[in-house]
């Protein structure tokens, strides 16, 4: 049985519900639902049904929990979710006026789809796209720029989610030195996304385009990193043997530069409608065993509904609900590893770090000239 959603006029509600709660079908539910009578010690529940009952947890708040999340959400500004923490007061903290999330992941894992759900959601666009994706006609685009997103479409939203372009399971190495450099330098709208593979003529033309434009838009510094992976794809594949997919996600969920204050990343799972209920499964929980990560912790099983017409809020709140507590999680995190303000006797003391890395590099330099000369003129000699 698929888990795909596809509705018509004459679903009822308990079809809807049979729907989005997938789940419900799996082998070992019954055992689940009986532990709803108890309060069980979760640390001998076994992974699947730790899962299943965070899959309740979610279908039970989902209704309720949805608009108040959104509310929250809608109010937000940036550094409203930091504590006091460390003795530093919070006007001695460096907060950004905007906190910026980054999806990152491999081509064709939904990051395009999850913004224009976000979109959806959180901005009630209803089915207008904002991000162009791969799915149907446009199975061969690929996003070529960093791309910023207000998908609460507010003027005074405190935070803002970048598209970026997929990575190749075949270059990796490539793949963690440009989100090292993402992390580091920064992002910003319009950013220019080139890999070695890109055409000669494509780099040129691109180059052209984005020196015109891209320099004027704000540079933001990175604050939360949310992986979105192809379960379908990754379990496919682990199926045929081909343990490529797997590793690539691994590598890039414990690239160093991704960690925020001692935070993993946050994991999105998409394209799980594509599979069996078993497999979706047995999909996640292999995941989140390579990953070394908790199975009900910072993973999220979401399916973009508005890629066949239907408005996700109303056909699947589950998963509706799921990605705005995703959104919430991610300013936590945020707001969370924010750094203190740099004094001037901080900024004083790189430059003179600085000044004397340079002056000893000259007296290399000089000490490697005068060494040469020193040997010619023994060989004159």
């Amino acid at each position: 049985m698929k888990s795909q959603v596809a509705f018509t006029d004459e679903d009822d509600c308990e079809s809807c519900r049979l729907a989005y709660c997938w789940w419900r079908t799996a082998t070992k539910f019954d055992e689940c639902a009986k532990l709803k009578l108890d309060f069980p010690d979760v640390s001998i529940l076994t992974p699947r049904l730790r899962l299943l009952r965070e899959l309740e947890r979610l279908a039970l708040i989902a209704p309720d929990g949805l608009n108040e999340l959104r509310h929250k959400l809608l109010g937000y500004r940036s550094g409203d979710f930091w504590v006091p923490i460390g003795g530093i007061n919070k006007e001695d903290m460096d907060i950004p006026p905007v906190n910026t999330i980054l999806l990152v992941g491999f081509s064709g894992s939904g990051k395009s789809s999850l913004i224009n759900l976000m979109y959806s959601i959180l901005g009630r666009s209803g089915l207008i796209p904002f991000a162009q994706t791969s799915s149907g006609s446009c199975s061969n685009y690929t996003t070529m720029y960093m791309e910023e997103h207000n998908v609460l479409r507010s003027m005074r939203s405190g935070f803002c989610v970048y598209d970026s372009r997929g990575f190749d399971y075949g270059r990796t190495r490539e793949a963690l030195e440009e989100l090292s450099s993402w992390m580091s330098d920064g992002v910003h709208h319009n950013q220019l996304c080139l890999r070695y593979r890109d055409s000669k003529m494509m780099t040129d033309d691109m180059e052209n385009d984005d020196m015109g434009s891209s320099s004027k838009f704000v540079l933001r510094r990175v604050n939360c990193v949310i992986v979105v992976a192809n379960m379908a794809e990754i379990y496919q594949a682990l199926k045929a043997g081909n343990l490529k997919p797997l590793e690539a996600i691994r590598q890039l969920f414990c690239c160093a530069a991704l960690r925020n204050s001692n935070e993993n990343p946050l994991v999105i799972l998409t394209h799980g409608d594509l599979l069996s209920t078993e497999e979706r499964i047995d999909g996640r929980l292999k995941i989140c065993e390579c990953l070394d990560i908790s199975e009900t912790n910072g993973v999220y099983d979401i399916v973009c509904l508005t890629e066949y017409g239907f408005l996700e809020e109303e056909c699947d709140p589950v998963s509706a609900y799921a990605l705005t507590e995703v959104v919430y999680r991610a300013l936590l995190i945020s707001d969370r590893g924010q750094l203190p303000k740099k004094r001037f006797h901080h900024r004083a003391l790189l430059i003179l770090l600085c000044l004397v890395r340079f002056i000893g590099i000259c007296f290399a330099f000089l000490a490697d000239v005068c060494s040469k000369l020193g040997e010619k003129e023994k060989l004159r000699i």
